[in-house]
């Protein structure tokens, strides 16, 4: 049974990345079959965010969605679009480096699909201002918020999950984690001069036309935007207290998407067409996979694999943690991953004398669960969002397109952790 979970996720994924079916029809085909054959908890996948649906994921990308749906019909999008493009005076390389830095600082304090949903949109205005390709730019944020969000623990899903498993507070995750998310970062920012030095393309006549453009006027409906700013500003605030407050950060969203409409009294219709729901379907679909997986012990049997190899070898453990969690999270989403591997890391730090070197092994798995998160087009839920709102703007990203770069930064940024979770803990 374990086989043929492995071999149906295998077969499906294969599909999603050739991209000969649409992706959505493939996890529901997948998911579909792993039901009929008994692979999956049954109706366990609707209750269980273990072995099932996180629909915390789910319902927080419905909740942003409807608010950021809202805050389009301000204008808010196209006066940032052209603040940005006059900013950077049309220089690509310095608009890239100007976007991936607002979209880092944001997501350690935003989750990275709030951050993302907020900044792709701007980013697809100001590349059809310019008229170059949105995609190279998407991507580069979409990688630059997978590095920042690591930094903390709110910023990235995983790090949620971890913090609570591991008892490890906000403040930890900003002194072991921040420093080397810095250090990647700017290393990062070097890295997009080459990485994408063909899309850098200058329209001396275009950019001379934004430059002559009143951001201000972009803006519809003043009193509409100070409403939903007001909204906004309150989730964000949600969104840091929600340990102290007790509530998930769903329901942070969902409450902040119903006073959204309320207070602004903006059309629902219009609203929920702004929702990516071919998105959530997508995503509800692969949590169904990787509910198959758990279920048939596919990866505790991988996990506890990797925990028999390295022994009391701690620091082989650590490094095991950090590759493996990148290679693997890079190919299953890596909130359903870190939500299964987290209680077999806790039975490995459990078998450390040294509580020091027991915490290093949960930043190992932190760092690798979320740099792997850059390495494919479904490895992480703010890759699979900005590839939807590309498509629905028409800048479509193929799953290569976005792969390929993806792993370059993957396995650099690894690298990277690996050599300082070694100096620093070893």
């Amino acid at each position: 049974m374990p086989g043929l979970a492995l071999g149906i996720f295998v077969v499906a994924f294969y599909f999603i990345a050739t991209e000969k079916i649409d992706k959505v029809v493939t996890v529901l085909v997948a998911a579909g079959a792993m039901t009929v054959l008994g692979l999956t908890p049954g109706s366990e996948v609707f209750f269980s965010e273990h072995a099932g649906i996180d629909w915390n994921v789910i319902f927080l990308l419905l909740g942003m969605m409807i608010i950021v749906g809202v805050v389009k019909q301000t204008g808010l999008f196209d006066f940032l679009a052209i603040w940005a493009a006059k900013r950077s005076r049309g220089r690509p390389y310095r608009l890239m480096v100007m976007l991936m830095l607002i979209t880092a600082v944001a997501s350690p304090f935003l989750d990275n699909v709030t951050t993302i949903m907020l900044v792709v949109p701007v980013t697809v205005v100001v590349c059809n201002r310019l008229r170059v390709p949105a995609q190279p730019y998407i991507i580069a944020e979409v990688l630059a918020s997978n590095i920042g969000g690591a930094a903390t623990l709110i910023g990235d899903p995983p790090n949620i999950i971890i913090g609570s498993r591991a008892g490890l507070s906000f403040n930890d995750f900003l002194v072991h984690m921040a420093p080397i998310v810095v250090l990647i970062f700017a290393v990062f920012v070097l890295l997009t001069r080459f990485l994408f030095r063909r899309s850098y393309t200058y329209d001396p006549a275009r950019v001379a036309e934004i430059m002559s453009l009143n951001e201000r006027r972009a803006i519809t409906d003043p009193a509409l935007l100070v409403r939903s700013l007001c909204v906004l500003a309150l989730v964000v605030i949600g969104f840091g207290l929600h340990a102290v407050l007790h509530l998930e950060p769903s329901i942070v969203a969902l409450v902040g998407a119903g006073v959204m409409l309320l207070v602004t009294r903006a059309d629902v219709g219009d609203a929920l067409r702004e929702v990516e729901w071919p998105t959530l379907v997508f995503f509800m679909g692969l949590f169904v996979m990787v509910a198959g997986l758990v279920h048939t012990g596919v990866i505790d049997a991988m996990g506890r694999w990797s925990i028999e190899i390295v022994g009391d070898d701690f620091y082989a453990a650590a490094t095991a943690l950090i590759f493996g969690s990148a290679v693997l999270g890079a190919f299953f989403d890596n909130i359903p991953y870190v939500a299964t591997m987290a209680p077999v890391v806790e039975e490995l730090v459990a078998t450390v004398p040294d509580p020091a070197t027991g915490q290093a092994l949960w930043w190992a798995f932190a760092l690798g669960a979320d740099f792997g998160g850059n390495g494919t087009a479904v490895a992480a839920s703010a890759n699979v969002v900005a590839i939807g709102i590309a498509a629905r703007t028409g800048h479509p990203i193929s799953f290569w397109q976005f792969t390929r770069y993806g792993i370059v930064v993957t396995a650099l940024s690894t690298i990277m952790a690996w050599g300082y979770v070694t100096m620093r803990y070893f």
